[in-house]
C-alpha cells in the first residue's frame, strides 16, 4: 500500500475509534457538549470547519480516482479474462491490481462517508445536551408552579377568593404550558436517541466490511511476497 493510502487508511481507523469514544454510554451528552464550547474549541472553530472543508475535497478526489482506477483495471481483466493467449501470471496481476483498486475506493469511500458520521453526531450531541438542559428547567418551572398553587389553595380566605382564583388559573395555564414542553422535548429526544442508535448499527457494519477488506489485503500481499 503506497503511503497516501496508508494514511488514509490510517485515517479511517481514527474515525472508527472517534465514533467509538462518542458512542460510550458512561459519557453524557452535556459533558461532550461542555467540550465542545469549551474556550478551546471555540478558539479553533472557524479553523477547523475550513480544514473539515478541505479534508472532504481530498477524500473526494481521492474517492474519484479509486472508482477511475477500479473501472479501468475491471475492464482490463475483463480483456485478459477473454484472451485465451493470455499467461496466468498477467491474469492474477490484473486480478491483484483489480482488488488494490477496489480496496482504494473502499477505504476511501468509507473515510469520506465516516467523516460526515462524526460531524452529523457531534451536532446531535449538541442538540440534545440542550434538549436536556431545556427539560430540566421546565421540570423546575412546572414544579415551582405547583408549589405556588398548593399554597395559594392552602393560604386563601373568603375576601380574597376571588384573587386566588384569578392566580390559580395563572398557574394552571402556565403549568399546562410547561407540559406541553416537556413533551415536546421527550419526543424530540427520543428521535434523537433513535438517530443515534441507528449511527452506531451504521459504525457497526462499516467496522465489518473494513475488517473483511483488511483481511483480504493481508492474503494478498502474503502472496506478492
Amino acid at each position: 500500500m503506497s503511503l497516501h493510502w496508508t494514511l488514509i487508511a490510517g485515517f479511517l481507523y481514527g474515525e472508527i475509534a472517534t465514533l467509538i469514544l462518542l458512542l460510550i454510554p458512561f459519557i453524557s451528552a452535556s459533558r461532550w457538549n461542555k467540550l465542545f464550547k469549551s474556550r478551546f474549541f471555540k478558539g479553533l472553530e472557524n479553523q477547523l470547519i475550513y480544514y473539515f472543508y478541505v479534508l472532504v475535497a481530498i477524500l473526494v478526489l481521492f474517492f474519484l480516482d479509486a472508482l477511475r482506477e477500479m473501472k479501468k483495471y475491471s475492464e482490463e481483466s475483463a480483456h485478459t479474462e477473454g484472451n485465451a493467449a493470455s499467461h496466468l501470471d498477467t491474469q492474477m496481476q490484473q486480478h491483484m491490481r483489480l482488488f488494490r483498486a477496489q480496496r482504494n475506493f473502499y477505504i476511501s469511500g468509507f473515510s469520506l462517508f465516516l467523516c460526515l458520521v462524526i460531524k452529523k453526531m457531534v451536532m446531535l450531541i449538541s442538540q440534545n445536551a440542550c434538549l436536556e438542559a431545556e427539560r430540566h428547567a421546565a421540570m423546575k418551572q412546572a414544579t415551582s408552579a405547583s408549589k405556588a398553587a398548593e399554597s395559594l389553595m392552602s393560604s386563601g380566605s373568603a375576601k380574597d377568593e376571588s384573587t386566588l382564583e384569578k392566580k390559580l388559573k395563572e398557574t394552571e395555564t402556565e403549568l399546562s404550558t410547561a407540559k406541553k414542553d416537556l413533551e415536546s422535548m421527550k419526543t424530540q429526544s427520543e428521535n434523537l436517541s433513535t438517530e443515534y442508535d441507528r449511527l452506531l448499527a451504521e459504525k457497526d457494519r462499516l467496522e465489518r466490511k473494513v475488517k473483511v477488506l483488511d483481511g483480504g489485503d493481508d492474503k494478498n500481499t502474503k502472496k506478492d511476497d
